[in-house]
């Protein structure tokens, strides 16, 4: 048996249906899966394997049953995804991340894998592990094979492959010892596994923050290993003797000691707050001109420390492979003293104390003397009993960070007859645009919300920071400008965590907060014009926005038959040479308005003219409604415009008109109509002149 084979058998667990445990003469039925511990009482398996005790699983009336070699008992799903209906609980596809939580009764004993603390680096030799009922007899099993690539969420596998009753189990990688997928199924000749980062997603589910506990007590399990004097051999151990000999940089045994202190902090607020902190010290120590946005969706200290050790200096061709240790001691000072100024009365002094001198003891044995200075004064900061926390002050050693970043949602122009391809895009300080997601296939458009709903969602989180609430640019073709992005949805309407089913007590479908109002009553939506945008600024356009920057703003109709007076169904439309005429005219700070849907017919071809003649905003009802009820809207636009005073103002009033516009009694009473869309396109903005910024690849932890 190998070191890592010895090291995970202990870990193991079967899945079996709560009772006795499993005996071979009561049946297969009795044998759901496999899954393994990550911290002491906790357990990690398929969503699939617990789902097979039905519908009282999910709603914790049953539980179901672990074996492991300490023996035999119970445990309960505390967080799933995806967590099905009652009705559907015993359904046969099971979409990634196909995760689930288990905390077990009894086991806080039990002996635990090390979780990787990044994304598997490709081709990866592995090995698979857990129980088999392939060959007739229930065994464990034990193959080796390769991560070979990635397909969506999936991480795919060659050679050893998963077998039926292998779903849950670990999949480890021999050259770091780590566990970085479970083991989900199999198709033809390829497998498929649980990339171990898909434990982010579980994070956003009620009842998520658990995840801290269970992180902060899978670090604290191994340093309390690796420190019991003849406990024998370890993860950290075992991944010492992997490492190459010689090799410079943070050692197992110093990251083990790092994420145990780390692990001791109050958890971070969110992505922002772990991202901002990386990027200062990466940017510190990299010396070459360096920005590398993180689209990662971090939710640990130990995750932010993991994009540090590895780092090389792209520009510097000798290389410094010693910097990842410079990085990595920056940053935990960084942590130390941000959370000490962030959250003073969660942090434990004693513990603090201990970080902080662990911390200068690695710096002055290992770090160069310029970061060691850098990191003297953050931990002076940190030690001060006259420390800027109690001064309300941010210390010169610690710069501000950085403010969040914008997202960019891209909707192309159909391709293959309907389909529109798309992407999510971060905007890093208004000029780095890093991608997160894309299809290039296209969708149609009446799916447009639901396949864009989970990485729209990604990119919040990962774009909201400290009080920058990420702004929604939305670059769409004209014929979708109707399309109601203010009002779509984080989270399916009537649906929390998971949906609930008839006769359902766990799950609320009535809840009512961030995720679930729509986009435009708590964000700032803007609309965009892609073909405009693909093209540098025209005169005219950069000359109208900066006198809509300056303000005041006024309306102008954007149809001449459609008027402050409102408009017959069967006036005579405007030609498009008069609108040109008339909107050329106008002056630089006029706003078009137009009472009605601008995405096809006389409201596409008036918006195409507003558009050559250099209009950066428009004003429109997206929404069917009576002719007569024109003069109100057009009565109400002027009003908004007049209130907003200039551009940047426009934003607050219409959040705060859609918000009583969504109300009956503030509608009627305050005479609000209609769904009010609003072009909002500043020239010299991204897409145009902006490169698509990749962050520079991370070498490999070289243990």
């Amino acid at each position: 048996m190998s070191a890592l084979e010895d090291l995970v058998r202990p870990s193991l667990a079967r899945i079996v249906a709560p009772g006795d445990g499993y005996a071979p003469e009561r049946g297969e039925d009795e044998y759901w899966g496999s899954g393994f511990f990550i911290a002491p009482g906790w357990l990690l398996t398929c969503a699939h394997v617990v789902g097979k005790g039905g519908a009282q699983v999910w709603r914790s009336r049953s539980p179901v049953g672990v074996t492991w070699q300490g023996g035999t008992t119970t445990g309960e799903v505390v967080l799933a995804k995806p967590r099905p209906e009652p009705a559907q609980a015993t359904r046969g596809r099971w979409d990634f991340p196909d995760i689930a939580l288990v905390r077990v009764h009894g086991a806080d004993d039990a002996r635990c894998i090390w979780l990787s603390d990044r994304a598997p680096t490709i081709p990866a030799p592995v090995s698979l592990h857990g129980w088999s009922r392939q060959t007739g007899a229930l065994g464990l099993r034990h193959g080796v094979g390769e991560a070979s690539g990635r397909d969506g969420k999936a991480l795919l596998l060659t050679g050893a492959l998963p077998v039926e009753g292998l779903s849950g189990g670990p999949v480890v990688d021999l050259r770091h010892g780590s566990v970085i997928a479970m083991n989900k199924g199999v198709r033809q000749t390829e497998g498929a596994a649980v990339p171990v980062t898909a434990l982010r997603e579980l994070y956003d589910v009620r009842g998520g923050d658990i995840l801290h506990t269970v992180m902060r007590e899978h670090d604290l399990h191994h340093l309390a290993r690796f420190n019991r004097p003849g406990a024998g051999t370890d993860w950290t151990r075992v991944q010492t003797e992997l490492r190459d000999p010689g090799v410079p940089g943070l050692t197992p045994a110093q990251r083990l000691h790092l994420y145990g202190h780390l692990a001791q902090l109050p958890p971070p607020s969110g992505p922002g707050e772990i991202a901002d902190l990386v990027q200062e010290a990466k940017s510190r120590v990299v010396q070459s001109d360096f920005r590398s946005p993180f689209p990662e969706d971090l939710r640990t200290w130990r995750e932010g420390a993991a994009l540090l050790h590895g780092l090389r200096d792209l520009g510097d061709k000798a290389g410094r492979p010693e910097l990842d240790l410079d990085a990595v001691l920056l940053y935990a000072a960084k942590a130390a003293l941000h959370t000490v100024l962030a959250r003073p009365g969660d942090t434990d002094p004693e513990r603090l104390r201990d970080f902080t001198r662990w911390i200068e003891e690695q710096a002055v044995l290992y770090a160069q003397p310029v970061i060691r200075e850098d990191i003297a004064r953050l931990l002076d900061d940190v030690r001060r009993p006259e420390a800027p926390r109690f001064r309300g002050a941010v210390p010169a050693s610690e710069p501000p960070s950085r403010t969040g970043a914008d997202v960019l949602v891209d909707i192309g122009e159909p391709v293959y007859g309907e389909r529109y391809p798309l992407s999510v895009r971060l905007l890093y300080d208004g000029r780095d645009v890093t991608p997160l997601y894309s299809n290039d296939l296209g969708v149609r458009r009446h799916e447009l919300q639901e396949h864009l709903r989970e990485p729209l969602a990604e990119a919040l989180r990962l774009g909201d920071r400290g009080e920058h609430l990420a702004v929604i640019e939305a670059f769409l073709p004209r014929a979708l400008l109707d399309e109601p992005i203010d009002e779509w949805r984080l989270v399916p309407e009537g649906d929390g965590d998971g949906a609930a089913g008839e006769g359902d007590e766990y799950e609320e479908t009535d809840f009512f907060d961030e995720q679930s109002m729509p986009l435009g009553l708590r964000r700032t939506v803007l609309l965009r014009d892609r073909r405009r945008n693909a093209k540098p600024p025209i005169p005219e356009w950069r000359r109208r926005w900066t006198a809509t920057e300056r303000g005041p703003l006024s309306g102008i109709p954007l149809r001449g038959e459609s008027t402050d007076t409102g408009h017959a169904s069967g006036a005579r439309r405007e030609g498009r040479y008069g609108t040109l005429r008339r909107l050329s005219g106008s002056g630089d700070g006029c706003v078009p308005v137009f009472c009605g849907p601008v995405g096809s017919g006389a409201g596409r071809q008036a918006m195409d003219v507003a558009l050559a003649a250099g209009h950066p905003l428009v004003l429109w009802r997206r929404d069917g409604h009576d002719h007569d009820e024109c003069r109100t809207f057009h009565r109400s636009a002027a009003r908004l415009l007049s209130l907003a005073g200039r551009a940047e103002g426009l934003h607050a009033h219409v959040r705060d008109l859609r918000i009583g516009a969504s109300d009956p009694d503030i509608a009627l009473s305050e005479g609000l109509t209609g769904r009010i869309a609003v072009l909002y396109d500043p020239p010299d903005r991204p897409p145009y002149g902006t490169e698509p910024m990749r962050p520079p690849p991370l070498a490999g932890p070289q243990f």
